[in-house]
Protein backbone atom coordinates (compact mmCIF):
# COMPACT_ATOMS: atom_id res chain seq x y z
CA UNK A 1 0.00 0.00 0.00
CA UNK A 2 3.23 2.04 1.07
CA UNK A 3 4.66 1.82 -2.51
CA UNK A 4 1.54 4.01 -4.09
CA UNK A 5 2.02 7.22 -2.04
CA UNK A 6 4.87 9.21 -0.98
CA UNK A 7 6.45 8.73 1.99
CA UNK A 8 7.17 12.08 2.43
CA UNK A 9 4.39 13.48 2.81
CA UNK A 10 3.26 13.64 6.63
CA UNK A 11 -0.88 13.11 5.95
CA UNK A 12 0.34 9.52 4.23
CA UNK A 13 2.99 8.89 6.78
CA UNK A 14 0.29 9.30 9.69
CA UNK A 15 -2.53 7.60 8.04
CA UNK A 16 -0.18 4.47 6.98
CA UNK A 17 1.10 4.60 10.85
CA UNK A 18 -2.63 4.33 11.56
CA UNK A 19 -3.38 1.47 9.38
CA UNK A 20 -0.43 -0.58 10.98
CA UNK A 21 -1.86 0.56 14.76
CA UNK A 22 -5.44 -0.75 13.84
CA UNK A 23 -4.56 -3.81 12.37
CA UNK A 24 -1.72 -4.49 14.92
CA UNK A 25 -4.03 -3.99 17.73
CA UNK A 26 -7.43 -4.51 16.88
CA UNK A 27 -10.32 -3.18 19.15
CA UNK A 28 -13.19 -5.62 20.44
CA UNK A 29 -15.65 -2.43 19.57
CA UNK A 30 -14.65 -1.51 16.47
CA UNK A 31 -13.23 -2.41 12.96
CA UNK A 32 -11.55 0.02 10.56
CA UNK A 33 -9.22 -0.18 7.45
CA UNK A 34 -9.05 2.74 4.31
CA UNK A 35 -9.70 1.76 0.41
CA UNK A 36 -6.50 -0.16 -1.20
CA UNK A 37 -6.64 2.96 -3.81
CA UNK A 38 -7.47 5.26 -1.47
CA UNK A 39 -6.00 5.39 1.79
CA UNK A 40 -7.81 8.92 2.67
CA UNK A 41 -11.27 6.96 2.86
CA UNK A 42 -11.75 4.68 5.66
CA UNK A 43 -14.27 2.52 6.17
CA UNK A 44 -15.63 1.07 9.82
CA UNK A 45 -18.28 -0.74 11.66
CA UNK A 46 -18.89 0.01 15.51
CA UNK A 47 -20.63 -2.06 17.97
CA UNK A 48 -23.55 -0.50 19.56
CA UNK A 49 -22.52 0.64 23.26
CA UNK A 50 -23.68 -2.45 25.86
CA UNK A 51 -26.81 -1.55 28.35
CA UNK A 52 -28.45 1.21 25.63
CA UNK A 53 -30.76 -0.04 22.91
CA UNK A 54 -27.60 -0.23 20.75
CA UNK A 55 -26.77 -2.85 21.75
CA UNK A 56 -25.65 -6.06 19.88
CA UNK A 57 -25.94 -4.03 16.45
CA UNK A 58 -23.06 -3.72 14.04
CA UNK A 59 -23.18 0.06 12.67
CA UNK A 60 -21.11 0.37 9.26
CA UNK A 61 -19.75 4.07 7.88
CA UNK A 62 -17.30 5.72 6.18
CA UNK A 63 -14.72 8.40 7.05
CA UNK A 64 -13.30 10.64 4.86
CA UNK A 65 -9.65 12.17 5.50
CA UNK A 66 -8.50 15.47 4.54
CA UNK A 67 -5.50 16.23 2.79
CA UNK A 68 -4.25 18.51 5.65
CA UNK A 69 -5.03 15.01 8.36
CA UNK A 70 -4.17 15.02 11.07
CA UNK A 71 -4.04 19.29 11.14
CA UNK A 72 -7.71 18.77 9.86
CA UNK A 73 -10.89 16.88 11.10
CA UNK A 74 -12.17 14.22 9.05
CA UNK A 75 -16.15 13.73 7.91
CA UNK A 76 -18.21 11.15 9.05
CA UNK A 77 -20.95 9.49 7.25
CA UNK A 78 -23.27 6.52 8.92
CA UNK A 79 -24.09 3.67 6.36
CA UNK A 80 -26.36 1.52 8.51
CA UNK A 81 -29.91 2.36 9.82
CA UNK A 82 -29.63 3.32 13.78
CA UNK A 83 -32.16 5.46 15.01
CA UNK A 84 -29.64 8.20 15.54
CA UNK A 85 -27.77 9.23 12.65
CA UNK A 86 -29.36 10.19 9.10
CA UNK A 87 -27.56 7.30 6.85
CA UNK A 88 -25.08 8.44 3.67
CA UNK A 89 -25.17 12.24 5.75
CA UNK A 90 -22.16 13.73 6.99
CA UNK A 91 -23.05 14.03 10.61
CA UNK A 92 -21.91 17.19 13.17
CA UNK A 93 -20.01 15.77 15.82
CA UNK A 94 -17.21 17.89 17.37
CA UNK A 95 -14.34 15.51 16.10
CA UNK A 96 -15.60 16.18 12.71
CA UNK A 97 -15.09 18.38 9.90
CA UNK A 98 -18.61 20.71 11.01
CA UNK A 99 -16.46 21.92 14.10
CA UNK A 100 -12.78 22.11 13.00
CA UNK A 101 -12.44 24.31 16.19
CA UNK A 102 -12.68 21.51 17.94
CA UNK A 103 -10.32 19.51 16.41
CA UNK A 104 -6.68 17.90 17.70
CA UNK A 105 -4.24 16.35 15.41
CA UNK A 106 -3.15 14.07 18.56
CA UNK A 107 -6.52 12.10 17.51
CA UNK A 108 -6.81 9.31 15.29
CA UNK A 109 -9.07 7.32 13.56
CA UNK A 110 -9.45 5.40 16.15
CA UNK A 111 -10.25 8.03 18.94
CA UNK A 112 -13.13 9.35 16.28
CA UNK A 113 -14.45 5.87 16.05
CA UNK A 114 -14.38 5.46 20.21
CA UNK A 115 -16.18 9.28 20.38
CA UNK A 116 -18.38 8.06 18.14
CA UNK A 117 -19.73 4.98 20.03
CA UNK A 118 -19.79 7.38 23.18
CA UNK A 119 -22.59 9.60 21.11
CA UNK A 120 -24.43 6.99 20.17
CA UNK A 121 -26.67 7.20 23.21
CA UNK A 122 -26.58 10.59 24.10
CA UNK A 123 -29.55 12.85 22.97
CA UNK A 124 -28.98 14.77 19.62
CA UNK A 125 -29.97 18.26 20.73
CA UNK A 126 -30.71 18.70 17.15
CA UNK A 127 -27.74 18.10 15.15
CA UNK A 128 -27.17 18.01 12.17
CA UNK A 129 -27.48 14.57 10.64
CA UNK A 130 -29.00 13.41 13.86
CA UNK A 131 -32.43 11.55 14.50
CA UNK A 132 -34.09 10.76 17.93
CA UNK A 133 -36.13 7.43 17.40
CA UNK A 134 -38.16 5.52 20.36
CA UNK A 135 -35.89 2.89 22.11
CA UNK A 136 -37.93 0.04 20.72
CA UNK A 137 -37.07 1.12 17.30
CA UNK A 138 -33.44 1.30 17.53
CA UNK A 139 -33.60 -2.59 19.32
CA UNK A 140 -35.19 -3.47 16.08
CA UNK A 141 -32.48 -1.99 14.07
CA UNK A 142 -29.61 -3.35 16.22
CA UNK A 143 -30.95 -6.94 15.49
CA UNK A 144 -31.41 -6.03 11.58
CA UNK A 145 -28.14 -4.52 11.57
CA UNK A 146 -26.16 -7.90 11.86
CA UNK A 147 -28.20 -9.66 8.76
CA UNK A 148 -26.09 -8.37 6.71
CA UNK A 149 -23.84 -5.35 5.85
CA UNK A 150 -25.31 -2.13 3.96
CA UNK A 151 -24.84 -1.89 0.41
CA UNK A 152 -22.34 0.93 -1.40
CA UNK A 153 -20.36 2.41 -3.73
CA UNK A 154 -17.95 0.26 -5.75
CA UNK A 155 -17.22 -3.20 -5.55
CA UNK A 156 -13.83 -2.16 -4.03
CA UNK A 157 -15.78 -0.42 -1.25
CA UNK A 158 -18.14 -3.26 -1.28
CA UNK A 159 -15.49 -5.93 -0.63
CA UNK A 160 -14.15 -3.62 2.41
CA UNK A 161 -17.23 -3.34 3.90
CA UNK A 162 -18.41 -7.01 4.20
CA UNK A 163 -15.10 -8.59 4.80
CA UNK A 164 -15.21 -5.57 8.09
CA UNK A 165 -18.88 -7.12 8.59
CA UNK A 166 -17.83 -10.39 8.44
CA UNK A 167 -15.16 -9.98 10.96
CA UNK A 168 -17.41 -7.83 13.38
CA UNK A 169 -20.21 -11.08 13.31
CA UNK A 170 -17.10 -13.48 13.77
CA UNK A 171 -16.51 -11.28 17.43
CA UNK A 172 -19.92 -10.33 18.45
CA UNK A 173 -22.05 -11.74 21.30
CA UNK A 174 -25.39 -13.17 21.25
CA UNK A 175 -28.14 -9.91 20.42
CA UNK A 176 -29.57 -9.29 23.82
CA UNK A 177 -32.83 -10.32 24.56
CA UNK A 178 -35.22 -7.74 26.19
CA UNK A 179 -37.41 -9.33 29.55
CA UNK A 180 -40.87 -8.26 30.45
CA UNK A 181 -38.87 -6.05 32.80
CA UNK A 182 -38.24 -3.54 30.44
CA UNK A 183 -40.23 -0.67 29.07
CA UNK A 184 -40.10 1.54 25.96
CA UNK A 185 -39.29 4.60 28.38
CA UNK A 186 -36.48 2.98 30.65
CA UNK A 187 -34.08 4.80 32.33
CA UNK A 188 -33.05 7.98 30.27
CA UNK A 189 -29.50 8.12 29.05
CA UNK A 190 -27.84 10.91 29.73
CA UNK A 191 -28.23 14.23 27.88
CA UNK A 192 -24.98 15.72 26.62
CA UNK A 193 -23.93 18.16 23.85
CA UNK A 194 -21.70 16.78 21.44
CA UNK A 195 -18.91 19.00 22.70
CA UNK A 196 -18.82 17.89 26.13
CA UNK A 197 -18.82 14.42 24.76
CA UNK A 198 -15.72 14.76 22.82
CA UNK A 199 -13.67 16.98 25.65
CA UNK A 200 -13.51 13.46 27.57
CA UNK A 201 -11.69 12.12 24.11
CA UNK A 202 -8.53 13.48 24.51
CA UNK A 203 -7.61 10.55 26.48
CA UNK A 204 -10.53 7.90 27.26
CA UNK A 205 -7.53 6.24 29.54
CA UNK A 206 -7.27 9.27 31.37
CA UNK A 207 -10.99 9.76 32.23
CA UNK A 208 -11.13 6.17 33.16
CA UNK A 209 -8.29 6.94 35.51
CA UNK A 210 -9.54 9.86 37.35
CA UNK A 211 -12.75 7.91 37.86
CA UNK A 212 -10.94 5.26 39.61
CA UNK A 213 -8.82 7.70 41.44
CA UNK A 214 -12.07 9.07 42.67
CA UNK A 215 -13.18 6.17 43.77
CA UNK A 216 -10.42 5.63 45.74
CA UNK A 217 -10.47 8.42 47.56
CA UNK A 218 -14.29 7.87 48.00
CA UNK A 219 -12.62 4.78 49.90
CA UNK A 220 -10.46 6.28 51.63
CA UNK A 221 -12.56 8.67 53.12
CA UNK A 222 -14.95 6.08 54.68
CA UNK A 223 -11.65 3.64 55.38
CA UNK A 224 -13.33 3.72 59.44
CA UNK A 225 -16.64 2.85 58.38
CA UNK A 226 -17.53 -0.95 59.52
CA UNK A 227 -16.75 -3.36 57.15
CA UNK A 228 -20.69 -4.40 56.75
CA UNK A 229 -22.18 -1.04 56.10
CA UNK A 230 -19.90 -0.92 53.08
CA UNK A 231 -21.97 -4.01 51.60
CA UNK A 232 -25.26 -3.92 53.59
CA UNK A 233 -28.44 -1.90 52.11
CA UNK A 234 -29.19 1.38 53.24
CA UNK A 235 -32.88 0.21 53.86
CA UNK A 236 -31.57 -2.93 56.52
CA UNK A 237 -29.64 -1.15 58.14
CA UNK A 238 -32.06 1.85 59.06
CA UNK A 239 -34.58 -0.55 60.18
CA UNK A 240 -31.92 -1.86 62.48
CA UNK A 241 -31.37 1.54 63.82
CA UNK A 242 -35.14 2.74 64.97
CA UNK A 243 -35.60 -1.21 66.19
CA UNK A 244 -32.39 -0.48 68.68
CA UNK A 245 -34.13 2.77 69.34
CA UNK A 246 -37.41 1.56 70.26
CA UNK A 247 -36.71 -1.03 72.81
CA UNK A 248 -34.47 1.76 74.63
CA UNK A 249 -37.47 3.87 74.77
CA UNK A 250 -39.73 1.38 76.29
CA UNK A 251 -37.53 1.09 78.75
CA UNK A 252 -36.59 4.68 79.62
CA UNK A 253 -40.13 4.53 80.33
CA UNK A 254 -40.24 1.42 82.62
CA UNK A 255 -37.38 2.95 84.95
CA UNK A 256 -39.44 6.37 85.18
CA UNK A 257 -42.60 4.41 86.59
CA UNK A 258 -40.04 2.02 88.85
CA UNK A 259 -38.30 5.27 90.06
CA UNK A 260 -41.72 7.13 90.56
CA UNK A 261 -43.11 4.02 92.36
CA UNK A 262 -40.04 4.69 94.92
CA UNK A 263 -40.44 7.74 95.55
CA UNK A 264 -43.96 6.76 96.97
CA UNK A 265 -42.42 4.05 98.61
CA UNK A 266 -40.40 6.10 100.79
CA UNK A 267 -42.73 9.08 100.49
CA UNK A 268 -45.62 6.79 102.80
CA UNK A 269 -43.35 5.58 105.54
CA UNK A 270 -43.14 9.35 105.83
CA UNK A 271 -46.37 10.45 105.96
CA UNK A 272 -47.24 7.98 108.47
CA UNK A 273 -44.60 8.93 111.19
CA UNK A 274 -46.32 12.07 110.98
CA UNK A 275 -49.76 10.98 111.40
CA UNK A 276 -48.16 9.09 114.56
CA UNK A 277 -46.31 11.67 115.94
CA UNK A 278 -49.29 14.14 115.94
CA UNK A 279 -51.52 10.95 117.41
CA UNK A 280 -49.09 10.92 119.77
CA UNK A 281 -48.93 14.81 120.79
CA UNK A 282 -52.87 15.15 121.25
CA UNK A 283 -52.77 12.16 123.42
CA UNK A 284 -50.10 13.89 125.74
CA UNK A 285 -52.24 16.96 125.51
CA UNK A 286 -54.67 15.29 126.64
CA UNK A 287 -53.79 13.82 129.59
CA UNK A 288 -52.55 16.80 130.72
CA UNK A 289 -55.72 18.38 130.11
CA UNK A 290 -57.04 15.79 132.75
CA UNK A 291 -54.61 16.43 135.25
CA UNK A 292 -54.94 19.69 135.84
CA UNK A 293 -58.72 19.06 136.30
CA UNK A 294 -58.27 16.31 137.88
CA UNK A 295 -55.35 18.19 140.41
CA UNK A 296 -58.29 21.05 140.57
CA UNK A 297 -61.19 19.04 142.13
CA UNK A 298 -58.93 17.44 144.79
CA UNK A 299 -58.29 20.88 146.21
CA UNK A 300 -54.71 21.80 145.05
CA UNK A 301 -56.16 24.53 143.19
CA UNK A 302 -57.77 26.30 146.06
CA UNK A 303 -54.40 25.74 148.12
CA UNK A 304 -52.37 27.64 145.43
CA UNK A 305 -55.04 30.58 145.67
CA UNK A 306 -55.04 31.20 149.57
CA UNK A 307 -50.72 31.15 149.25
CA UNK A 308 -51.63 34.08 146.73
Amino acid sequence: MGDKYNMKNPSVKRILQEVKEMQSNPSHDFMSLPLEENIFEWHFAIRGPSDTEFEGGIYHGRIQLPSEYPFKPPSFMLLTPNGRFETQTKICLSISNHHPEHWQPSWSVRTALTALIAFMPTSPNGALGSLDYKKEERRILAVKSRESAPKFGTPDRQKLIDEIHEYMISKAPPVPQKTSEDTSEETPTPVATEVVADEALVGPQNVNAEINENEEQHLEGNHEAPANEDTEPEGPRVLRQVASVVPSASSSVQTVELQQEQVLRVQKPADDRLFTWAAVGLTIAIVVLILKKFMKANGHGAVFIDES
